[in-house]
This record gives structure tokens, C-alpha cells and sequence, in this order.
């Protein structure tokens, strides 16, 4: 999901109480619901396919989730010390230290929402890095979703505001977090319908293909569509064949998936294979869910595709040209699929 998503997470689990259970208790949870994404910095790096080959690995998978919220737990902890010592050294009373303990529980509920958040998309997270690099995906939400902003937001801003006013006369209660508290399990139902909606998706596109007479596909995604929950993605790949099929379902007025296109994938053949075994094509098809690609032999050029988000190999963020030189070797290698 994107920042600002996670960001209000953290501000949510706050204002729904968390934030009572030390000092910097938000501060702690929106960096912890941000955290994982440090691997973002791979994209000023240079090249952004090794950004891909990286992206929501190392710093989402298991050892992270645990080894992340303890190093930034320590770090405030430091910070607040720091702090209180400067206050203690100005000659005034220092107020009561952080707990690490708390701080550490608060960081590791951030950390993980970030990892569960980014497994609701498309895009997917490798949950068991670095043990093992296998890519999940919820296949729910799409990567910004404003119906989350907005809910999460008034949520967040209702509980701030009854805080601030159960404090300016001298109250205090947990009724202030119901709101944000509402909102945390309206987004969490949101969310579970959505990826429940992404599998019988699945399902309803297969028995209409099935009933229509066409081939059962060997993968399918039912991806999310921006802005709207009731229309979906659709991606089928054959066990043989040379093309992924590409359609939409839509669920109203009643379920009906509408075929829109087939996208090439072409068999590999000697200057595709070449091209798959040089690092920059490795580092793409270890992201890419369905890899499409297309030959240039005239430039002995091989551009690379997604079907998750290029209609067909081109320029673009899902898509890269990988130049063979004429030396390079034909013979037979294996592309990941």
C-alpha cells in the first residue's frame, strides 16, 4: 500500500489507545508502519529493475518483522534519553522515561501491519525472505485506495478531537479512541471482503469460461481496479499456449467476466533465452508474476512485460529492453515463469 495509507494506520492505532502506553507511542507506530519500505531507497540507487528484484524482500520478510521493530525501539529509546537528559541539564524536571518494552510492542504491531497491508495488492510481499523468495499476493485492495484514506482519516481526526476535548476539561476516558477504534475494524472488514471478493472472482471467472466452452487456465489473478471495489482484473495463463488471456469481471447488476484481449508471450527462442540469463532480465523475472516478451531481432533487443500492469510489453515501469550482444550464447536456458 502506499505511505500515506500506512502512515494513517499508525495514527489510527494511536488514537484508538495505543498512544497511552508511553511516551512516543504515535511517533513509534506511524515509523513502524513506514519502516519496512526503507528498502525504497534501492529506486535512487540507479537502476530501477534492481529495485525490483529487491523490493518487499529482506525488510518485509519474517526476520524483519522481528529484527526491525527492536532496532527502532532501541533508537527511540536512545532519543528519549538523549532528550531528557538536555531537559535535566536546562534545570527543569525531566518527565517520565519511555518504556523499551512498550516501545518495542508498538513497533512491532506498525511493522507488521505494514507487511499484512502490502500482501492485500496486486503487487504482492515475499513474507518468507530470507529464508525462502516466494512471492504472495491477496490480490484485494489496490496499492492507493481512497475509501481507506477517507475512513482511517475521520476515524483518526474524531478521536483526536475528542481527546483534545475530554483534556481541555479535565477528562479522561476511553471513549475518545472509539472512533479511530471504529474505523481500524471498518478498514479491516473492508479489506477482508475485498480479497474474499479476489477469490471467488477466481471462481465465478472459471465456471463462465467453463460454461462458455473455453480452456480452464492453469493460473489466474483477479486483480483490484483503482477507485472502484466491484470491478476486477483479469489474468488466465494456460498450461500451453502462447498468450495470456485479459478480461474484466465485473460483479454488478450479477457476475459477468467480458474477455478483452490476449497478450502475446511468444515461445522463447534463442535471442529470448539469451536475454533471460543476462542479471538485468534476472532481476526482472524474479519479480514478475506473468513475464511477457517480445523480440526485436533487428536490434537484438528483448523487451520484457508484466500482464499485471502492461497490456503488452512497452516502455513503462512493469516493462524493460534487454540489448544481446552479438556473442551471446544461443543455446537452450530457462526462463522463469
Amino acid at each position: 500500500m502506499d505511505n500515506i495509507c500506512h502512515s494513517l494506520v499508525g495514527l489510527a492505532l494511536g488514537e484508538a489507545g495505543l498512544a497511552r502506553r508511553t511516551r512516543h507511542a504515535t511517533a513509534t507506530l506511524v515509523l513502524a508502519a513506514n519502516l519496512p519500505d526503507v528498502d525504497a531507497l534501492l529506486y535512487f540507487a540507479g537502476d530501477p529493475v534492481l529495485s525490483l528484484a529487491h523490493r518487499r524482500g529482506w525488510t518485509h520478510g519474517v526476520v524483519a518483522a522481528v529484527v526491525l521493530p527492536l532496532l527502532l525501539a532501541t533508537l527511540i529509546a536512545w532519543w528519549d534519553g538523549v532528550r531528557r537528559r538536555r531537559v535535566r541539564r536546562a534545570g527543569r524536571s525531566a518527565p517520565p522515561p519511555a518504556t523499551w518494552r512498550d516501545l518495542a510492542l508498538l513497533a512491532t504491531v506498525g511493522v507488521w501491519s505494514h507487511v499484512l497491508l502490502d500482501w492485500l495488492n496486486s503487487y504482492g510481499v515475499r513474507l518468507l525472505m530470507p529464508l525462502r523468495d516466494d512471492w504472495f499476493y491477496g490480490d484485494g485492495v489496490f496499492i492507493v485506495d481512497p475509501w481507506l484514506w477517507f475512513v482511517l482519516a475521520a476515524g483518526t481526526a474524531l478521536s483526536w478531537r475528542r481527546r483534545r476535548r475530554e483534556r481541555r476539561h479535565y477528562r479522561r476516558g476511553p471513549s475518545s479512541g472509539r472512533p479511530a477504534r471504529v474505523a481500524l475494524a471498518l478498514g479491516a472488514a473492508y479489506a477482508a471482503a475485498l480479497v474474499a471478493s479476489a477469490a471467488a472472482g477466481r471462481r465465478v471467472v472459471e465456471r463462465q469460461v467453463q460454461e462458455a466452452g473455453g480452456r480452464p487456465a492453469r493460473r489466474i489473478m483477479a486483480g483490484p481496479v483503482a477507485f472502484t471495489p466491484f470491478r476486477r482484473d483479469v489474468v488466465r495463463e494456460f498450461d500451453f499456449g502462447d498468450s495470456y488471456e485479459v478480461g474484466t469481471l465485473t460483479w454488478l447488476p450479477r457476475p459477468r467476466y467480458t474477455v478483452t484481449g490476449q497478450i502475446p508471450t511468444d515461445a522463447p527462442k534463442p535471442l529470448a533465452q539469451a536475454a533471460a540469463r543476462t542479471p538485468r532480465a534476472r532481476h526482472f523475472l524474479s519479480w514478475a508474476r506473468f513475464p511477457v516478451l517480445t523480440e526485436e531481432p533487428a536490434e537484438r533487443r528483448v523487451r520484457f512485460g508484466d500482464a499485471r500492469y502492461e497490456r503488452g510489453p512497452r516502455a513503462g515501469w512493469a516493462s524493460i529492453a534487454v540489448d544481446v550482444p552479438t556473442e551471446a550464447p544461443s543455446e537452450a536456458g530457462a526462463m522463469r515463469r
